[in-house]
């Protein structure tokens, strides 16, 4: 591939045609190339229970042969060759001008962050949603803090009419037990018609 990473380059046909951007990728098996800013690509992500719904700009591939090398020397677009030093060494030299050809490296991060712009508006609002609406940092329902079950906070049985007896100070004590429904009465009347 006479194309790298970290080449600034300029797409010559297609719907992009006039960009230009840094290489991101090359992908070599399928003479594809992907560069920054160029040939974007909107994805909708439905919502799931573990992240919200988002939608992703990302960069999409390009054919190889619809892009061409930025000469640093010219500012102008040019074929890539290779120049043989004396020593033996291969070198990629810009056609026009003649000048050995540099890449500059692009970290993971800066392509991450090209392909994610988007990506970073979306965790934006996130951040801004959580300045306005402030965390809660009480007790939670089913927090390892609170020793007591999640049903006693929610007021069921009769541990919870208690304290509620106890809260509303009420000096009569009233009757909350359950009454006899299973049990067979002492006699039996069997009359019928009356």
């Amino acid at each position: 591939m006479k194309l790298r990473a970290g080449d600034h380059v300029v797409v010559i046909s297609g719907k992009d045609k006039g960009k230009t951007g840094k290489v991101l990728r090359v992908l070599e098996s399928a003479n594809r190339i992907v560069i920054s800013d160029v040939n974007m690509r909107t994805k909708h992500l439905k919502k799931q229970p573990n992240r919200q719904g988002q939608i992703i700009r990302y960069e999409a591939s390009l054919p190889i042969s619809n892009v061409m090398l930025i000469d640093a020397k010219t500012k102008k677009r040019s074929r890539v060759g290779y120049k043989i030093d004396e020593k033996g060494n291969k070198a990629r030299i810009a056609k026009k001008s003649g000048d050995v050809v540099t890449a500059a490296k692009v970290d993971k991060k800066d392509s991450a962050k090209d392909s994610s712009s988007s990506a970073k508006a979306t965790e934006d609002k996130k951040e801004t949603k959580d300045i306005k609406k402030p965390k809660k940092t009480d007790e939670k329902v089913g927090s390892s803090d609170n020793k007591k079950p999640f049903w006693k906070g929610l007021g069921f049985g009769a541990e919870a009419m208690q304290d509620a007896d106890l809260k509303e100070g009420s000096h009569m004590q009233e009757d909350h037990s359950v009454p006899d429904q299973g049990k067979t009465p002492d006699t039996i009347s069997h009359q019928r018609g009356s």
